[in-house]
């Protein structure tokens, strides 16, 4: 009538429901077995099996006699339906009783300490472990290290797997996650590579490690040769590796392959589409992607922080003040104002020109801490306004919010546009003595930037000789800027030699090196940096203006006919060249860069994209609007002085953001004090 007891077992297992497990349960009780602690944990585990995780423990709190299976049904019981907390107390509570844990039990009570983070009650487990005589067990080992990775104490982790006698692909799997998830992405390289010397072969979690870690370091021919693994050993291509490949191309400047990628999801999530749209604004396609934020939200995706937060980046590359402002009403509305969202906001509307704004907005930040002292700090520097950017240092100081590296790049950044020369090299020795902060690429470049730019070229040149590292290719080009706006040719000519040895295969060198030949009327010169860049298939990036009319942005080249209002454009420049002639401006032909008639510099100068721009801007707003124009390289200096003539005559101020900073023009002077 009864199973015979070897065949228990079985029978709990074809227990679909409450009624035949109670059957079960009370032929146990008649019989005797219940009493048999090699039996009664089947019976637990067929309760929390049906999912009656209460009416199992219910039975288990009344067992007469509870052996190791029954303690570790109950546990497994509660891991199953995710319940941390009551695993760890059942584990303290077995121990008091003096019943003997084994493998399994510490296996799942350390992965209850993964979850709950709890790396001390796991120290204690593992202690306890040794004692009982599994320091040895593989199971035991693979938790641990779990614990520790998910903990983001990869160190620890590292010691125990040392530790391991015997490894399996989960113990390998775990510390290659651990640290991509660290963010330590080179000791994910290097244990992949450890992992396949000893003959494992790498699963598709350790290969979601591979692609994080190449997206991160910018290898882009590793992660090709990941993205080809997965696909000649057939392994799952879910959401989560297809959305970790978007993200790698697009980190790493391929956008073609990400779109490709992205195009072949048969399944897309809002982490997609975020990875998406942040790929292409850090590229500095913020077009796209706007028009990726549109395209999500027409697909049924609500956009989350990561993809708001992105186009709040896409508005301040490209100025659109209308569209930073929507989001940022969509985000307040949506979401908490924190940090991060903050923090986003103060760049967006310091770099659409709104500097007011983005410090009310930081001062609406509650608790703010050295990233978002450090984007208002920068923003006080781009708009030229250096001494409140020390004002602002000195609150942080007073905050006990500690300065890093960046709030010094930051504040020396913003010293440089200044003109802050003596500052700058005040609060460098102080970054250095007090602060105890060595000076990296980015605060010796800084510093180059600001002497150079002073016009003290040979002591720029002699603070990269002092310097303890090799320097690197930012502080070559702040030297090589430096010497062509005050024509130190001799110094110049280093400069641009050790450029292109650092650097040959990108395009803005090039254009640098050749616009300092330029300026010194060597034209045979540039002729050949033109030639190298025309056989490597380089070509110089044009010069553009973006303007804001009317929520819609409208961009300009040089000597741009193809606008439908080019013909009203030109003959209010050509009214307006008329009005500051009248008023003293002589055009300057040298930042002219060809070698050319001077009638014929006269009128390019007359049709640069920031003037073509300007003057649309004038058509089609109110008198006394205020202007932004922003410009994807560094102004000329006729187009400086043209558009100080230019806010005196139409009585407006007239911003123009070009690629190292902004210029408020207001009643014929500029911010910047021509200094820049």
């Amino acid at each position: 009538m009864f199973p015979w007891p070897k065949a228990l077992k079985a029978i709990l297992l074809t227990c679909k429901d409450r009624a035949s497990v109670a059957r079960i349960h009370a032929w146990m009780v008649v019989s005797g077995l219940l009493s048999h602690k090699n039996f009664n944990g089947r019976l637990v585990a067929a309760y929390a099996r049906i999912g009656d995780i209460e009416l199992a423990r219910e039975v288990f709190d009344k067992l007469p006699q509870r052996g190791i299976d029954a303690w570790n049904a109950m546990i497994i019981s509660y891991s199953r339906m995710h319940c941390p907390v009551e695993i760890i107390d059942l584990y303290n509570q077995m121990i008091s009783e003096g019943v003997r844990p084994d493998s399994s039990t510490f296996t799942v009570s350390l992965k209850a300490c993964a979850s709950l983070l709890d790396l001390e009650m796991g120290e204690e487990i593992r202690r306890q472990a040794v004692e009982y005589g599994y320091e040895d067990d593989v199971f035991v080992g693979s938790s641990l290290l779990n614990l520790c990775a998910k903990c983001g104490k990869m160190d620890e982790a590292k010691g125990v797997f040392d530790e391991m006698r015997r490894r399996d692909i989960v113990s390998w799997t775990t510390m290659i996650t651990g640290y991509a998830q660290s963010g330590h992405a080179n000791e994910v390289i290097d244990f992949y590579r450890l992992m396949r010397k000893e003959g494992m072969e790498g699963d598709g979690v350790v290969m979601l490690g591979l692609i994080q870690a190449c997206a991160n370091l910018g290898k882009i021919n590793l992660g090709l040769s990941v993205h080809g693994y997965i696909i000649r050993r057939d392994l799952p291509m879910d959401i989560v590796v297809q959305t970790s490949l978007v993200d790698m191309y697009a980190k790493t400047g391929y956008l073609d392959l990400a779109f490709r990628v992205f195009n072949r999801m048969q399944n897309r999530n809002i982490i997609s589409w975020s990875a998406l749209i942040s790929g292409c604004a850090q590229n500095g396609f913020a077009g796209i992607a706007l028009e990726l934020l549109i395209e999500m939200q027409i697909s049924g995706f609500k956009p989350d922080l990561a993809s708001l937060v992105s186009a709040l980046l896409a508005c301040s590359q490209v100025g659109f003040l209308k569209l930073g402002r929507s989001i940022h009403g969509y985000m307040v509305r949506r979401f908490n104002f924190d940090r991060v969202s903050g923090t986003a906001m103060i760049d967006m509307y310091s770099k659409c020109g709104s500097l007011s704004c983005a410090r009310a907005l930081f001062d609406r930040i509650s608790s703010r801490d050295s990233i978002s002292w450090n984007a208002m700090i920068s923003s006080y520097g781009i708009h030229g306004y250096g001494k409140e950017s020390i004002s602002l240092f000195l609150q942080m100081i007073d905050t006990d919010v500690k300065p890093d590296h960046t709030t010094f790049a930051s504040l020396l950044s913003a010293l440089s546009h200044s003109g802050l020369v003596d500052e700058g090299q005040y609060w460098f020795n102080l970054m250095v003595s007090n602060f105890e902060i060595q000076p990296s690429e980015k605060h010796y470049a800084s510093m180059v930037d600001l002497l150079a730019r002073a016009g003290r070229v040979e002591e720029a040149h002699d603070l990269i000789n002092s310097m303890r590292t090799e320097p690197g290719i930012a502080v070559w080009v702040a030297l090589l800027s430096g010497c062509q706006n005050h024509r130190k040719f001799l110094i110049g000519e280093v400069a641009a030699k050790k450029v292109l040895q650092l650097n040959p295969d990108d395009l803005g060198i090039y254009s640098l090196v050749s616009n300092f030949l330029a300026t010194a009327r060597k034209w045979d010169e540039v002729a050949g940096v033109r030639k190298m860049m025309k056989r490597t298939g380089m070509k110089k990036v044009p010069g553009y203006s973006v303007v804001e009319v009317r929520g819609k942005l409208h961009a300009f080249i040089m000597e741009d006919k193809s606008h439908p209002q080019y013909a009203e454009i030109r003959k209010l420049l050509d009214k307006l060249e008329i009005e500051m002639r009248a008023l003293g401006y002589v055009p300057n032909t040298e930042f002219v860069l060809h070698d050319l008639e001077e009638e014929v510099k006269e009128k390019m100068l007359c049709r640069h994209s920031e003037r073509l721009a300007i003057a649309f801007g004038l058509l089609n707003t109110a008198p006394g609007a205020r202007l932004l124009i922003t410009k994807n390289l560094r102004v000329c200096g006729d187009c400086h002085e043209a558009t100080k003539y230019i806010s005196r005559i139409v009585d407006r101020e007239i911003v123009v953001r070009d690629v190292k900073r902004f210029h408020h023009f207001r009643d014929g002077f500029c911010s910047c004090g021509d200094y820049w």
